[in-house]
């Protein structure tokens, strides 16, 4: 009894390090969205290079973490709860690297801007839309904390809205490059920060999927549940 009880409280540890770790590369995922938006505006390519930078640490979190998930699977044989926690933890950092990346793109995309001295018109909404995408991923992160799936089935709700801009940026870059074929390059550029924060909020979308999998077990995924 003392062996399992001890066991149990490695386990637990074993857990919360876990969550830990990835609430930390949330918080570093938010950070870099909030530089790459500003580098966008500011036209900071400062900024830019220090999404860059971040993104390395996000590649060495990922994989540390998904080494703790399989060891934890390997070692620990969880069950029910337990081993939903583990899947959704791997899948959680395939997403949160994945906005890492996203969010590289889009520094990326801002020194190229910043090259040209001034935004295009249809980049007037793109903070919003960041705004709106950075929201869903705190809200798919605390519901991850809490284990809170009315907050988590509210991440869905959101994603809506970005989508919705989404949709008039991509309109409103088309229209702009009509009307001015030599402005195509930077049209481009904004149609593709447009589709990057889409993408954050499909990533946060899924993340707050997998926490209504880890919670009640049931995959809400394409339509499910």
């Amino acid at each position: 009894m003392a062996l399992l009880t001890h066991t149990s409280h490695e386990f637990e540890a074993e857990l919360r390090q876990l969550k830990g770790r990835l609430l930390a590369m949330g918080g570093r995922c938010e950070q870099m969205i909030i530089w790459a938006v500003s580098a966008l505006e500011e036209q900071n390519v400062q900024l830019a290079e220090d999404v860059m930078r971040a993104d390395r640490q996000m590649n060495e979190d990922e994989m540390a973490v998904d080494e703790m998930a399989v060891r934890m699977l390997a070692l620990r044989q969880p069950v029910g709860r337990d081993l939903r926690f583990a899947i959704t933890a791997v899948k959680v950092v395939t997403d949160l690297e994945r906005i890492g990346d996203e969010a590289v793109n889009l520094a990326e995309r801002a020194s190229e801007l910043a090259a040209t001295g001034s935004l295009p018109a249809p980049a007037k909404r793109l903070s919003e839309m960041a705004m709106l995408a950075k929201t869903m991923l705190r809200h798919a992160l605390d519901s991850f904390v809490e284990e809170d799936v009315a907050k988590a089935r509210l991440v869905l709700e959101e994603d809506d809205a970005v989508d919705a801009i989404y949709g008039e940026i991509l309109r409103g870059s088309i229209a702009y490059m009509r009307a001015d074929p030599t402005a195509i390059d930077d049209g481009m550029r904004v149609s593709n920060c447009a589709k990057y924060l889409e993408r954050i909020g499909d990533h946060s979308t899924n993340i707050a999927e997998m926490v209504i999998f880890l919670v009640d077990g049931v995959d809400v995924r394409h339509g499910g549940g």
